[in-house]
């Protein structure tokens, strides 16, 4: 398509919304979610990579006359901001990847910013979202983790990767089944990078998981075949990843099954080992689990209410991060209740607290085992998915009595809404820090202390 004819499309489409119609906007406030707010006609419309003050030329990418808003990437900065940067990557600098034909990769939508800028964004999503959903108004800086001069690369010690159809490496688009092939993840720790996944035939496989300990040990490579590949392809493509390398492939039924090495790796933190399945969870930047182990105890301990002898509880607790350190604290005269839902999970909890006595590790939902287990908890940790705990565990935590809940989140937006449900029940926030631990994203996590009203 000629200049002449997008200018074309643009003046005649534009009150349409067809997918891929090209408008000049200028870019409004950061949204929620990544996207900054822009204005056609009335209607709202959710850009990516643009910044606040920008004048750009849009595509449209998730539109139509009878949509409530519409979804729109940046093509063609006309008016830059001063915290324009390089972007950091290119399969996800959205201008450079429409010039080549296609969308931008997911997973770096800040990219563009400047580092600094990225966290004051950060921080009036979390505000605007405090104020929306909880009515409570706060501003809290969001803080750098870890070095600050790797420019924020580097961090993930997990990556998710989509397979092409002629079986090369590559990632989703945003919101599309669009798989872009790439030769590189600078978001990525070093161990991923080294693998050069990309050199290698992944025909037979729909996605690939991999997980590469910050502390450097032996990472894991995780393989989802598609649908009648054969075990000795899935062998075939194990032999060409370095021998120090663990492989291991989905079964249809999401059991993981070992190809080499071992299905689970070795992580620390805090002064504490951590065996993790491959399929199990644990903090993705390399520094988070020791940056909100600090942020948790100093709060209760802070308060008094994490000392030797305590009640506490480890709800969502995952492989047991603060189940460890939170066993420590309390010491043999006191107890902790570790509570995870998933399976594989909560056994990888009983292999790292084994032989502490004054920890149990109970596999369910939180709701039913705190209903199951009543006690008078001195504090609380919450670390739920980024969905939130919800009204009715909220109301139930609330019911147990404890003194305080230390609240982590790596959702704003679920944080400020449980947060309302707390502040209708009498309790306050009486602390909260936020850190970035998703450099180049929208993502960020924060940690409150709640306590009950006077």
């Amino acid at each position: 398509m000629t200049p002449k004819e997008t200018s074309t499309r643009s003046h005649e489409a534009g009150s349409q919304g067809a997918p891929g119609t090209e408008l000049v906007v200028d870019i409004g406030p950061i949204a929620h979610g990544g996207h900054f707010v822009a204005r056609h006609e009335g209607r709202v419309i959710f850009v990516r990579h643009g910044i606040p003050g920008e004048k750009a030329r849009i595509r449209l990418t998730d539109s139509g006359a009878e949509s409530r808003f519409w979804r729109a990437d940046v093509v063609d900065v006309l008016e830059p901001s001063p915290d324009r940067v390089p972007h950091v990557w290119k399969s996800a600098d959205s201008p450079s990847a429409w010039r080549r034909g296609g969308p931008p990769v997911g997973g770096a939508e800040l990219g563009h910013i400047a580092l600094e800028r990225q966290r004051s964004l950060k921080s009036e999503v979390l505000a605007e979202q405090l104020k929306r959903l909880s009515g409570l108004e706060l501003s809290v800086p969001v803080e750098a983790v870890g070095n600050d001069d790797d420019g924020g690369l580097g961090w993930r010690t997990r990556a998710a990767f989509a397979v092409t159809d002629n079986g090369r490496l590559g990632m989703h688009a945003h919101r599309s089944d669009v798989v872009v092939p790439v030769r590189e993840m600078p978001l990525a720790h070093p161990g991923i990078n080294q693998l050069r996944l990309w050199e290698v035939d992944l025909t037979g496989i729909e996605r690939v998981e991999v997980a590469a300990p910050a502390n450097g040990p032996r990472p894991l490579v995780l393989l989802a075949p598609r649908e009648g590949t054969s075990p000795k392809r899935l062998h075939s493509i194990a032999s060409a990843l370095p021998e120090d390398v663990s492989v291991a492939g989905f079964e249809p039924n999401g059991q993981v099954v070992r190809l080499r090495g071992r299905t689970w790796v070795q992580e620390s933190a805090a002064g504490h080992e951590y065996r993790v399945t491959g399929e199990g969870f644990w903090q993705i930047h390399k520094d988070a689990p020791a940056t909100l182990v600090n942020a948790v105890t100093d709060y209760l301990s802070g308060g008094g209410y994490l000392q030797p002898g305590a009640v506490v509880a480890d709800l969502y607790a995952g492989a047991g991060l603060f189940t460890a350190p939170l066993a420590d604290a309390v010491g043999i005269t006191g107890s902790v209740l570790s509570v995870e839902g998933s399976p594989g999970t909560s056994r990888d909890a009983k292999k790292n607290l084994h032989g502490q006595s004054q920890v149990e590790i109970v596999q369910g939902r939180v709701e039913r085992v705190l209903h199951q287990r009543q006690r008078n908890f001195d504090a609380l940790i919450l670390d739920p998915p980024r969905a939130g705990a919800g009204k009715a565990v909220v109301r139930q935590l609330m019911e147990s009595g404890p003194r305080a809940i230390a609240y982590v989140s790596c959702d704003p937006a679920s944080f400020a809404r449980d947060l309302g449900y707390f502040q209708r029940g009498g309790w306050q926030l009486s602390e909260l820090r936020a850190f970035d631990l998703y450099p180049h994203t929208h993502h960020m996590e924060t940690v409150g202390l709640l306590i009950p009203g006077a």
